[in-house]
């Protein structure tokens, strides 16, 4: 962080903790107008690990059976940032037992005691909707069986902490931040007695945030899936929220919703997960579907990309490409090298991925994550197609990066073609990266060509440069298919073809032509409510770039005796055990 950045987040704080210190002089509200019916998706398992004392959150593990969620000393600020949105309190109520209950309502009121007066990391527009919401949301569990004093305490919480969003959510970074808060005014507002003047304001600046940040397409400026995912899932909570509340969402609100759900579906693979890119997982279990039962938009993308990434689908199959030039400037502080990088799923089993992002880990698997190595394309010469910025202001943002990124896809004979490329070797190396990748119709096999050109006489030059360089040794790539670590891989046909298992049952080969080696290298695959990186495998391709122009065919396909359909009936891993990945 600069200097200069340093110092406006130290004002940003000052300016938070003294709203929030004003805000406590609020006068309490005594009841609710309506309640919005709970529409947060929580977790039976991690309701259950929390009221044991196993506290996982942003990558941490803290066991402290029988210790307030408060008294535990937070690993980081990523683990308080989680803490402090209440966002377990969907786990709670998901387990909803007498142990749950009354975990619940002890850390509610303990938080209120702790941190009500304004003090501690919460206070912040984000945090503070994020946190309105699942108190709303949830009130009758928490206040069932509770006395008069602890329903007033929480009541005039809930307006103290209104007041303080009424004041700061213009505080609050444009997107997902911003939604949030505003989501969280908004809820507050329609629910509370005494607070309906913040909800006409709050709706406003909620249009004004869907035209600014939903583009045409149906995308944010970051490109990240998943929280696209967020955003939605916001928008359709505040629709459904004001038309209970016999008030209808505005033009510019609902037209957001209409632009972003079949993006969504679009970006949704055969498993019901989203692609992993720029930073997003699969989602959250069941909020993708329940977003867009709740919204009512209907289909996916009649044509072109969505969000910049473009969907082959048939048969079982599904392949999603990113397919447009990364973010850029501060909407790329969380965005990947991925440009032209692949994920396949088949049925409801991954196959080829991406490995995601790590910032749950540490700041070195972010950054690995974030490399073009971690995806499934071309590297040259262990390079990443975009880079990270070098100076202290700017080095979580990506620079360099590629600028003419030209797709299309069409049908093919048999199937559907993707056909792209990028420059963002170009500078360096004078080659641009062109991919190209058929499905058939029956979603069985899958083409793959990967091409180095030099395509003018700059990019020429500048090859030879590079060629010159290495002793005319060639310019070596590597093109990689990292696999999920649910498939077994295994090398046969002598090291000529690699063959994959499914836990369906399925099984696909993977085969390379012409003279570039196969490997099987280690891999790792990053997972957000893991506790270190799952260890998987990667099938990669190599070769060297001697001349302008470089090809490498490859193939993945299902053997021809294989069934056209498979009754998947393996179950899923559910992961509950927080001692041991």
């Amino acid at each position: 962080m600069s200097r200069s950045e340093n110092l406006a987040e130290k004002v940003r704080h000052l300016r938070n903790r003294v709203a929030a210190r004003r805000a406590t002089m609020t006068r309490a509200a005594t009841a609710f107008v309506s309640q919005p019916e709970p529409r947060t998706i929580g977790s039976f398992a991690k309701g259950r690990q929390l009221t044991a004392g196993n506290y996982l959150f942003a990558g941490h593990l803290v066991q402290k059976p029988g210790v307030s969620i408060w008294d535990i000393r937070s690993p980081d600020m990523n683990f308080t940032n989680e803490i402090q949105g209440f966002t377990w309190l969907d786990d709670l109520a998901a387990a909803g037992d007498m142990a749950a209950r009354k975990t619940a309502q002890a850390w509610l009121w303990d938080w209120i005691a702790t941190f009500g007066k304004g003090n501690g990391a919460g206070w912040t527009p984000d945090l503070t909707g994020r946190r309105l919401i699942r108190w709303i949301n949830h009130a009758i569990f928490l206040l069932t069986g509770q006395h008069k004093e602890q329903s007033d305490a929480f009541y005039l919480s809930l307006a103290q902490q209104t007041n303080f969003l009424a004041s700061r959510w213009r505080a609050s970074a444009p997107g997902l931040p911003r939604f949030e808060a505003l989501t969280g005014l908004i809820y507050t507002g329609l629910s509370l007695e005494g607070m309906e003047a913040h909800v006409a304001p709050a709706v406003k600046a909620l249009d004004r945030e869907c035209e600014s940040q939903v583009g045409d397409e149906g995308g944010l400026p970051t490109r990240n899936p998943e929280e696209l995912l967020e955003v939605f899932t916001l928008l359709t909570w505040a629709a459904v929220a004001l038309s209970e509340s016999a008030r209808s969402p505005t033009e510019a609100h609902w037209g957001a919703i209409e632009r972003i759900g079949p993006t969504l579906r679009t970006l949704r693979h055969s498993d019901g997960g989203l692609a992993r890119f720029h930073g997003g997982g699969r989602g959250l279990d069941g909020r993708l579907d329940s977003a867009l039962a709740a919204s009512g938009v209907r289909g996916r993308k009649a044509s072109g990309l969505a969000m910049g990434f473009a969907r082959l689908s048939a048969g079982r199959s599904s392949i999603i490409i990113d397919a447009a030039c990364p973010p850029s400037g501060p909407a790329s502080a969380n965005a990947h090298a991925s440009t032209l990088a692949f994920e396949l799923t088949s049925g409801r089993r991954p196959l080829v991925v991406n490995c995601g992002s790590g910032s749950s880990f540490d700041k070195d698997w972010r950054r690995a994550g974030r490399a073009t190595p971690s995806h499934s394309t071309l590297v040259l010469s262990g390079q990443s197609s975009s880079r990270l910025g070098m100076t202290e202001a700017k080095k979580n943002w990506l620079i360099d990066v590629p600028t003419n990124v030209p797709v299309g896809v069409s049908q093919a004979p048999d199937g559907f073609r993707f056909e792209g490329g990028h420059d963002g070797y170009l500078k360096h190396f004078g080659l641009t990266h062109i991919r190209k990748l058929e499905v058939t119709f029956d979603g069985a096999g899958i083409v793959g060509e990967d091409s180095l050109a030099a395509l003018d006489e700059q990019a020429r030059a500048q090859f030879d440069r590079v060629m010159n360089q290495t002793g005319l040794q060639g310019i070596p790539f590597d093109i990689r298919f990292h696999i999920h670590p649910d498939v077994d891989v295994s090398l046969d046909m002598g090291g000529t073809a690699v063959s994959l298992a499914l836990k369906s049952g399925e099984i696909w080969i993977f085969r390379g032509e012409g003279s570039n080696l196969i490997k099987i290298e280690p891999s790792v695959y990053l997972e957000k409510n893991r506790l270190k990186p799952r260890a998987t495998k990667q099938i990669v391709l190599s070769g060297r770039a001697m001349e302008y122009a470089t090809r490498a065919r490859w193939s993945l396909a299902k053997p021809s005796d294989s069934p056209v359909g498979l009754r998947d009936l393996v179950e899923d891993e559910v992961f509950t055990d927080t001692t041991d990945t």
